[in-house]
């Protein structure tokens, strides 16, 4: 009986092993792939407080977790054959290199052959794990109420906000709910004011533009102000006079630094980014990794989120503009869409457009900047989560609809409108954006049936239409195409 029992029991003991060298198949990866996939490095997975974060994100959004041990690109097979919605990558601070976000857009665009986009994707880091973590936990949706910037911003898209001018001293512009935006002049020291903006009017998303670099933002563009800066992960603010102001703002917000040089490089503990996450509440944001100077992925954001409120997620209007940009090079510059930059982000080789004249010299800083941005601005935080402007009125309706294999888009402005131009056209390469629609699910064998000389553009997750600028206003824009649904 005793030889029984512990044959028995070996046995059982066995079967355990093999359970956990080849577990069972989830149901749901059985009927078809997650729509959500989390990427780390085996350092930060072998670090039990980041692990706590992979491990949330998992939970939370049913997810799969892929390794790699050296670099990211080590994920391509993987993700390739997952081909997920969604993709956040989980990195400690010093990983969140901006080659790391170059190395991030190249990969993401790679799981079929067009050059766009495959999947939303956002990179989760934070001043420490426990930062990271209270991002990742966040499970409930954010509606923006309230709009707080140091640039212009469209007011009468907002539900309320105010913003401080970066080019005039004292100028600043505000809009209470129900009410119409009413301009003010203010001490030029606008400091304190951008700094309460945050820990008193606790607004639900910040914009800035101006100078900066990764250990400031430079308040004023064209006249001396104060400045934001970070000490230790905390955010605080710098007047004229040199007196610090604190800034403690934990209310999950977005921040769009459209306009700024190196927001999003994170070189350091003390860059300003994770100072924002940190002390700043910020759950998600975008970034340039680089000194800006052309302004095409940091500016259109305002087209799609803020000038288009409640139509789009933070995340769809992140990527949305990056799609307007990878189309407007493939349409004007398709011999540089495969192009490379180098090390300092420049292109490899010459862009072999003429300079003869004026309009050429323009076309050919168009190439270039197009490129520059592509790769060069970062999106930060779980991608799945919801951060969506109030609804309000727009200048044009969009509706995407779909009856088994059979999609319709159709546009109709609004509002007696005859252009589909932005109401605020403040800012560096702004307007004439795309129309985007995203898919609910990946196609694939698209044909277009209805509305060919819009030349619309199907891909395997979205719609895209040519913005003709003008329109006639009686005028519906309608885009029919077929498409099978991949599973």
């Amino acid at each position: 009986m005793n030889h029984r029992v512990r044959l028995k029991a070996l046995f059982t003991s066995m079967l355990g092993l093999l359970a956990l060298w080849f577990p069972a198949p989830a149901v749901r990866a059985a009927t078809k792939p997650p729509d959500y996939v989390v990427v780390a490095s085996r350092k930060t997975l072998g670090d039990d407080s980041w692990r706590r974060v992979v491990d949330t994100l998992q939970k939370k959004h049913e997810g799969k977790v892929i390794f790699y041990d050296q670099s990211v690109d080590e994920a391509h097979s993987k993700l390739r054959e997952l081909f997920p919605r969604y993709v956040c990558f989980v990195c400690q601070p010093s990983e969140a290199t901006r080659e790391f976000v170059a190395r991030v857009h190249r990969l993401t665009r790679t799981f079929n052959e067009d050059p766009y986009p495959d999947c939303f994707w956002g990179i989760l880091t934070g001043y420490d794990a426990a930062n990271a973590l209270r991002i990742a936990t966040n499970s409930e949706m954010l509606t923006v109420h309230k709009v707080a910037s140091g640039t212009e911003v469209a007011l009468d898209m907002c539900e309320e906000g105010i913003w401080y001018c970066e080019l005039k001293a004292g100028k600043w512009v505000q809009k209470k709910k129900g009410g119409k935006p009413e301009q003010s002049q203010g001490p030029t020291d606008s400091t304190e004011a951008l700094a309460k903006t945050l820990t008193d009017y606790r607004a639900d998303l910040f914009v800035t533009s101006g100078h900066a670099t990764e250990r400031d933002w430079q308040i004023g563009y064209s006249y001396r102000n104060g400045s934001f800066r970070c000490e230790n992960g905390t955010l605080y603010g710098l007047d004229t006079k040199k007196q610090k102001i604190p800034i403690v703002s934990p209310n999950p917000k977005v921040y769009l630094p459209i306009g700024n040089c190196l927001m999003g490089h994170i070189d350091d503990p003390n860059a300003m980014a994770l100072a924002f996450m940190n002390s700043g509440g910020v759950n998600q944001m975008i970034g340039y990794t680089v000194t800006s100077w052309y302004g095409y992925a940091g500016w259109g954001c305002l087209d799609y989120f803020v000038e288009q409120p409640g139509r789009y997620t933070f995340t769809e209007a992140f990527f949305a503009n990056q799609v307007a940009l990878i189309n407007r090079l493939q349409t004007c510059f398709p011999d540089l869409v495969s192009a490379e930059l180098d090390t300092n982000f420049r292109p490899k080789g010459s862009v072999t457009v003429s300079d003869a004249a004026r309009e050429a010299r323009l076309k050919a800083q168009d190439a270039v900047g197009l490129l520059y941005d592509r790769d060069t601005v970062a999106f930060y935080g779980d991608p799945a989560w919801i951060a969506r402007m109030a609804d309000q009125p727009k200048s044009f309706e969009q509706k995407l609809t779909c009856e088994g294999e059979k999609y319709t888009l159709e546009i109709r402005p609004n509002r007696g409108t005859d252009s589909f131009k932005p109401v605020n056209t403040n800012g560096s390469q702004r307007g004439g954006r795309p129309f985007i629609a995203w898919l609910p699910h990946r196609v694939s064998e698209a044909k277009v049936v209805e509305g060919v000389e819009l030349k619309p553009l199907v891909a395997a997750n979205f719609i895209l239409v040519p913005n003709p600028g003008v329109c006639d206003p009686a005028k519906s824009y309608r885009v029919v195409f077929t498409a099978r649904q991949v599973e």
